[in-house]
């Protein structure tokens, strides 16, 4: 390795340079990772904890909130040991990852290793909060270990108080909601005694500090200290169940444990908080599991209580063509959706969704593929639309899925097809959003898409609250029909004239709508394919790359800038490669190759983008013939961080730029002037 000397201004570090193992060893690619020991739990500190693995997303409103569902749904993610291509806080090039996006039908995401302490990707974390789902990190003792680890911290009040401080410092700073603890072992007569009041002490830490926060403990454990699975809340252990928020039952139990639970007093008024288990890899003897894993939620709905689905991954784990797994998903969600109960979102405009899954084949932006390579990032993922086949009525069908073989940004769109049967009057109306979006002004609303040949659609926007709701004429907005509202703003005329102007890339049609809505609850957003041709059955598609509900008021201030752009944490490597520095007299070739790694670290407010744009460009190397090149894409970021690995620049003295470009939830160009950008200079550093 070559030693360079960075010139650059710098800031204060604070807390970017993190243990070594919250970077990948061979490319310095930040990663997520639990903590294995108790002596890693206690010694935890903010100033060295993994600033990458933040989530930046809070938990959204949905409706109903969580406190009025009766019967509440919980994914237990136990997936081959945790911290797969997850654990890569920007991303993996990965051909068949891994993902979960059927948010609208539970309620409670657990992230399930066998670490010590398991702390979710905010991967994870940032993709359940956009859909108002809460995220619990798992606190877990085994075996012979486990019994001495829980001897050792619940021996006395300071000594268990330290671990629950601790873990609420942990979720707290991480960003996710709470803890599953789960004690797989036996303990002796201190241990037991004081294990409630460490649970009613780290409930009770946990709803002061984390808004909305939970703590559930699984059946294990008996009041006597005694390793026993009752798969049933009953007077053995309701000590536990008592002093926190939930009970997860374990997966072996019959109809009659459910009954016995219905009639147990323990239970009388917190049924929604007891979580009967099932395991969907059916191991054991158990109720359902696999493709009938309905079976056991009819009989768990049946007498009211709540579900935890464990390892739902069994569709991608035990299925040798991974390429199946989509499928394999949506069929397992669809067999279970008669006993599912779907939540809304309820957060305020603007509602923007272009259906990205957080992964697919290419990355796409603006309608054009950007990048051909798969990929997977849950980070990425937006605000899934509703999964599902419906029957028209002979020979009619209509069918809603992701698309990865175009997009309109990220990796996916959404795909509604079928047949519009002869026999059909009226359009088909194809629902792809459940809401309870309050709005109260005037909106600006867009609809991106691709349709076949014979059809025409229309997005059709449904609301509640009839008796106070008024609505104005819908106005197909085009740059010489704008209204007052838009016309009277010249930034605002300038955005609308550039997303509604009819400018069609790679065959995309843009639609834009305006209308004024007021006292009203936007309830369903769905599309209406209309027939446009000559009568009979009628095959079609529609992919749709884009939807947005936008505040025209919203619109009209002026975009933020990015602030304190620095780099740090700055690392050069020299190995194999193909040289940047390249004229058209000097061919390019393989040789070795400088590799500059650096943390970048801004400011911008996290509620008006959607993500950044990270770019490069070389301003001067050591060939003075060379002009400064283009700005390059190094890639996108989730957060107002980011670890830039492995980019090629040339050999020094140099000077290169880094720019960070927002981009804004809207949809609007963010201009030049408000991005971010930092210069750095490096050269040979002179031989002792």
């Amino acid at each position: 390795m070559t030693l360079l000397q960075q010139r650059t201004q710098r800031t204060e570090r604070d807390n970017l340079n993190p243990s070594a193992k919250h970077y990948d060893a061979d490319t310095t690619e930040p990663i997520s990772c639990g903590l294995r020991t108790m002596g890693e739990l206690l010694s935890w500190k903010r100033s060295e904890a993994n600033l990458f693995n933040v989530a930046t997303v809070p938990l959204a409103l949905r409706e109903p909130p969580l406190a009025r569902c009766p019967r509440r749904t919980l994914v237990s993610h136990d997936m081959m040991g945790g911290y797969l291509d997850d654990r890569f806080v920007q991303g993996a090039n990965s051909e068949t990852p891994y993902a979960f996006y059927h948010w609208q039908y539970i309620d409670i995401f657990n992230y399930f290793t066998h670490h010590l302490v398991t702390i979710p990707p905010a991967v994870w974390t940032n993709a359940a909060h956009k859909h108002g789902v809460v995220v619990l990190g798992t606190f877990i003792t085994e075996w012979d270990d486990g019994a001495k680890m829980c001897e050792a911290f619940l021996k006395d009040e300071e000594s268990y108080r330290a671990v629950a401080d601790k873990l609420v410092q942990i979720s707290k700073y991480y960003g996710f909601d709470g803890w599953l603890i789960n004690i797989e072992n036996y303990l002796g007569e201190v241990a037991v005694r004081n294990m409630p009041l460490f649970l009613q002490y780290l409930t009770e830490q946990t709803r002061e500090r984390v808004p909305g926060g939970l703590v559930l403990w699984y059946d294990s454990v008996l009041e006597n200290g005694q390793l026993k699975w009752q798969n049933q809340l009953n007077q053995s252990n309701r000590i536990f169940f008592d002093a926190c928020d939930g009970f997860f039952t374990n997966y072996n139990w019959t109809e009659q444990n459910l009954e016995a639970m219905k009639d147990y007093v323990g239970t009388q008024g917190r049924q929604a908080h007891i979580y009967v288990g099932v395991d969907v890899f059916a191991r054991g003897d158990v109720v359902g599991g696999k493709f009938e894993t309905n079976k056991a939620l009819e009989l768990i709905r049946k007498h009211g209580f709540s579900v935890a689905i464990f390892a739902p991954g069994w569709v991608y784990e035990t299925h040798s063509d991974k390429s199946e797994f989509p499928k394999n998903q949506d069929k397992f969600w669809a067999l279970l959706v008669d006993h599912l109960y779907i939540h809304r979102p309820a957060s305020p405009l603007p509602f923007v969704s272009s259906f990205c899954r957080g992964f697919g084949k290419a990355v796409y932006w603006r309608g054009r593929c950007e990048r051909k390579q798969s990929w997977f990032n849950l980070m990425a993922q937006e605000v899934q639309p509703l999964y599902y086949h419906m029957d028209l009525g002979a020979p009619g069908w209509l069918k809603s899925r992701g698309c990865p073989e175009d997009a309109w940004n990220g990796g996916s769109s959404l795909l509604l097809e079928g047949v519009v049967p002869e026999a059909m009057d009226g359009p088909v109306s194809a629902k792809i959003f459940s809401l309870h979006v309050p709005v109260n002004s005037e909106i600006l609303v867009t609809l991106i898409c691709k349709t076949s040949a014979g059809i025409k659609v229309s997005l059709e926007m449904r609301t509640v609250d009839a008796d106070h709701c008024t609505t104005s004429d819908v106005q197909e907005v085009t740059v010489t029909s704008l209204t007052p509202a838009v016309d009277g703003a010249p930034q605002l005329m300038s955005h609308v004239s550039e997303m509604c102007g009819g400018v069609n890339p790679e065959g995309w049609s843009v639609r834009c709508s305006q209308l004024e809505l007021r006292g009203c609850v936007l309830r369903e957003l769905s599309v209406l394919i209309h027939r446009d041709g000559e009568p009979g059955d009628l095959p079609f598609s529609c992919t749709l790359g884009e939807v947005m509900v936008l505040d025209v008021a919203g619109l009209q201030a002026p975009p933020d800038a990015v602030q304190g752009l620095c780099i740090n944490d700055v690392v050069w490597l020299h190995g194999a490669g193909t040289s940047p520095e390249t004229t058209s007299t000097s061919p390019e070739t393989t040789s070795t190759s400088l590799c500059f790694n650096a943390t970048l670290r801004w400011a911008y407010p996290a509620e008006h983008v959607r993500c950044f744009r990270v770019y490069w460009r070389r301003l001067r190397g050591p060939d003075p013939r060379i002009p400064p090149g283009q700005l390059q894409l190094v890639g996108r970021a989730y957060s107002s961080v980011f670890r830039v690995t492995e980019l090629l620049v040339p050999e020094p003295p140099g000077l290169l730029e880094l720019v960070v470009e927002p981009v804004s939830r809207t949809g609007f160009l963010v201009p030049e002037s408000r991005w971010g950008r930092r210069r750095l200079s490096y050269r040979a550093e002179a031989a002792p």
